[in-house]
Formats: structure tokens, C-alpha cells, sequence
């Protein structure tokens, strides 16, 4: 892989997972999103990775006007790299989760590379009180959810989003994704450098143990040689050692309220920011440098945020 001489921090402020209930800080509203958004960017984040929901009940909103509430103001207060989400959430389908980044042109999209069981009702147990009718029945009936993400899907999706110039976060849930990614390098639908983000600890995708961290870099530095740049996220109470043992094997990580909403063992992150403050204190007492937005962008090869379309 490239090896990061600075190391890229992305920001996942939100997600499609978790709901309001886990947590009073879970940015829900526009304002908050946008709020949530900025800070995080000027604690050290480069990219931010972004979902939508409903200002009322929490749930994920997948509209473009829903995005369109906060991806200019975000833009007007940050040089942060702005990543729109094509994953969604649970049960949408393809169309409804291309809308938002064929709508505002991103520089990066997320780009799931392959179908999977995503079962995220353990978190129903962990809660006895719901503050939304949705929450608990979206949670237990992930038991019974693929992840579509067909070749077929992933084709168009790189097709109808590459030619506005977007480039993608490549979300790898398991090593099979990994090859998957390598299929569409190798008929030249998607090129590099690639960015691919490496997933553990989602039930349905690969576990969330050290050994796997290696054995999905080794996997990759075959498939790819040189030519893609390494980012993990581990989800949970796993969140802060994987990203730091990726930064340590150079590569890039990603925290945020999407993947983790503690800040410690049994303690609630009261916002994104403090996540990326605390993994940006990890990485320079380790003598690690963190990449500013102009440095991302030119390791990454984006279009640039003047060329987006919000």
C-alpha cells in the first residue's frame, strides 16, 4: 500500500445504525449535523462521511433536500473533504441511496463492495426504552436484512457517480470485498489511487481481532500493490485500537458517532470532535502527523471542493 506520510482522520458523524435512544449526543438535526461537522473538522478531521435523518423522529433520510439542509453550510465554514453516504440505511434501496451524490456531486462517496448480512439487532437488547416506534422494529428486523450491494449495483453506481468526478471511499466488509474492488480495478471502471476503508466488527462482516486487520492489508498489498491507500474503522469498544494499529502499519483511520458513541469504557462521547481530538493525541504522541484537507485531496486525487455541486 501507500504508505501515509501524514495520516488522513475521517469523521463519521452520524450513520444509519445507531439511534436516538443510545445516546442524547447523536447528531440528528440538520443544524446539529452541520455543528457536529465543523467541529470535527477543525479538531483535525480532513473528511467527513455523512448520512441524513429526520429532524422529528431521528430516523435515516436518505432524500437529497434532507442533505441539502446542511451540505452548504458545512461547506462554508470547513475546506474539509465532504463524503455523502451511497450505504443509507437499512432496507433502502439503490435508488434512494445514489440520490444524494448524484444530486450534489461530491468529491468522495462511500461505495459499498459487496452484499452481506448486517445484523445490528444486538443493540435492541441493550436498550429496554425506545424515545421512537421505529427504533427497536429497524434494529431486530436487521436480523433478516442483506446488504444489497450486487456487481450489478456496484457498477452502476461507480459508472453514474465516477462521471460527475467523484471518487470513492471503498467500503470492505470481509476479504471477499477486497476482490470484488480488484474485479472493477481490473476492467478499469474504477481507477487509483484507492481509497478503501476496511471494516471489523459489524456482525455479518469480518470479526473485529488484530490478525484480521493483517491478513486484510496483506490481501490488499496483493490485489494492489501501490496503488491504494489503507483506512480502518472498528466498530464499538474496538474503535480506538484498530485505527490506531492501522496508523501504525501507515495507513489512514476514521472515528466518529456513526462507528463508536463512547469516548471511553462506559462513557458517551459528548460529541464527534472529541473523538477526533482524542485519536489525533494518539497519533502525535506516536510521531504521527495528521494530513490537513489540501494534503488529503492530493493524496487521494479528488476533484477539489469547488467543483462539487452544493
Amino acid at each position: 500500500m501507500r504508505r501515509a506520510d501524514k495520516v488522513i482522520i475521517t469523521c463519521a458523524i452520524t450513520g444509519g445504525i445507531h439511534t436516538p435512544s443510545m445516546s442524547p449526543y447523536l447528531p440528528i438535526t440538520p443544524d446539529q449535523i452541520a455543528r457536529e461537522a465543523v467541529a470535527a473538522a477543525e479538531a483535525g478531521a480532513a473528511m467527513i462521511h455523512l448520512h441524513a435523518r429526520d429532524p422529528e423522529t431521528g430516523k435515516p433520510d436518505q432524500t437529497p433536500e434532507r442533505f441539502g439542509e446542511f451540505l452548504p453550510r458545512i461547506k462554508q465554514q470547513s475546506d474539509a473533504i465532504l463524503n455523502l453516504t451511497t450505504g443509507g440505511a437499512l432496507g433502502m434501496s439503490l435508488e434512494e441511496r445514489l440520490a444524494p451524490a448524484l444530486r450534489f456531486q461530491p468529491e468522495v462517496a462511500s461505495m459499498n463492495m459487496g452484499s452481506f448480512n448486517f445484523n445490528i439487532s444486538g443493540a435492541a437488547g441493550r436498550h429496554t426504552a425506545f424515545r421512537h416506534d421505529w427504533e427497536a422494529p429497524y434494529l431486530e428486523g436487521s436480523k433478516d436484512m442483506i446488504l444489497s450491494n450486487t456487481f450489478r449495483q456496484i457498477e452502476h453506481g461507480m459508472q453514474v457517480l465516477g462521471a460527475n468526478g467523484t471518487r470513492f471511499e471503498f467500503e470492505c466488509y470481509d476479504v471477499g470485498h477486497l476482490y470484488n474492488l480488484a474485479h472493477f480495478a481490473e476492467r478499469k471502471i474504477v481507477e487509483p489511487p484507492f481509497f478503501i476503508q476496511c471494516i471489523f466488527g459489524i456482525l455479518g462482516g469480518i470479526g473485529s481481532d488484530p490478525e484480521n486487520l493483517l491478513h486484510m492489508r496483506a490481501t490488499a498489498d496483493r490485489l494492489f500493490g501501490n496503488d491504494y491507500y489503507l483506512s480502518v474503522l472498528a466498530a464499538g469498544r474496538h474503535q480506538m485500537p484498530f485505527v490506531t494499529m492501522s496508523a501504525i502499519l501507515g495507513g489512514n483511520v476514521r472515528v466518529g458517532l456513526e462507528d463508536s458513541l463512547y469516548a471511553g469504557r462506559g462513557r458517551l462521547a459528548q460529541s464527534n470532535a472529541e473523538q477526533v481530538a482524542r485519536i489525533r493525541r494518539i497519533l502525535e504522541e506516536l510521531s504521527l502527523e495528521i494530513a490537513t484537507p489540501a494534503e488529503a485531496r492530493m493524496m487521494l486525487a479528488t476533484k477539489g471542493g469547488d467543483n462539487v455541486a452544493f
